[in-house]
């Protein structure tokens, strides 16, 4: 039977959302899904925040999708896995140099990606665009072996790479924890998981909102 392309699209995209990847791999799905999606380049189409929101939903018991995790044990996983393929990505990027991002554009890999993250890495500085990041879909796949490839101190990325791993993994689970004992949550999980991704964006429009007063203010 021949599978027509929309069809399989839609097959592709049930298969790594949130609810099916936890379904099927349970607290597993954190630690693999974390760790390719800031770990290797081609991770970047992994859902991270909604995983992580949805995550620390299904810890509440009796929720409306069938699961039940261990709090503790979503806790404990996320900000490791996060943690280390963020470290792992530095390295590629430390040990790849720039042939990484002067690759020609495919399916996968488009040159607009990069550019964006050397955006919020020039904007930023090194530092703060490694916590930042953590918050912004496919910049924090790009960043950290970014990072490696401008030669960013080592302990210097580490240190931020812990800080920025625990703030967005633990932040988005006990959210999607404390948000799953809330009626309107549980009849409504879809919207709510939308809405955490558009708010994933929050701290960098905060960020640029600051940057941008504080600019104006120097000019007087």
């Amino acid at each position: 039977m021949q599978v027509s392309p929309p069809l399989l699209e839609a097959s592709v995209l049930g298969s790594i959302s949130p609810q099916h990847l936890l379904k099927v791999l349970s607290e597993a799905a954190l630690p693999l899904i974390l760790f390719a999606e800031t770990g290797l380049l081609l991770g970047f189409f992994l859902p991270g925040d909604s995983l992580l929101f949805i995550a620390g939903y299904a810890t509440v018991a009796n929720n409306s999708l069938g699961l039940k995790l261990s709090l503790p044990v979503v806790l404990i996983l996320a900000p490791i896995a996060a943690i280390i393929g963020a470290q792992v990505g530095y390295e590629i990027g430390r040990r790849g140099g720039p042939r990484l991002f002067n690759r020609p554009d495919s399916r996968l890999f488009k040159a607009e990606y990069v550019d964006k993250t050397r955006g919020v890495f020039e904007s930023f500085g090194p530092a703060r665009a490694v916590v930042l990041a953590r918050f912004i879909p496919i910049v924090r796949t790009f960043l950290n072996p970014m990072a490696g490839t401008v030669q960013m101190p080592v302990r210097t990325f580490t240190r931020w790479n812990i800080v920025g791993g625990i703030l967005w993994t633990v932040g988005l689970i006990l959210l999607g924890h404390l948000l799953g004992h809330v009626g309107f949550v549980r009849r409504n999980i879809e919207v709510l998981v939308v809405l955490v991704v558009l708010l994933s964006v929050v701290p960098i429009l905060f960020e640029l909102t600051r940057r941008r007063v504080r600019s104006t203010r120097s000019r007087r």
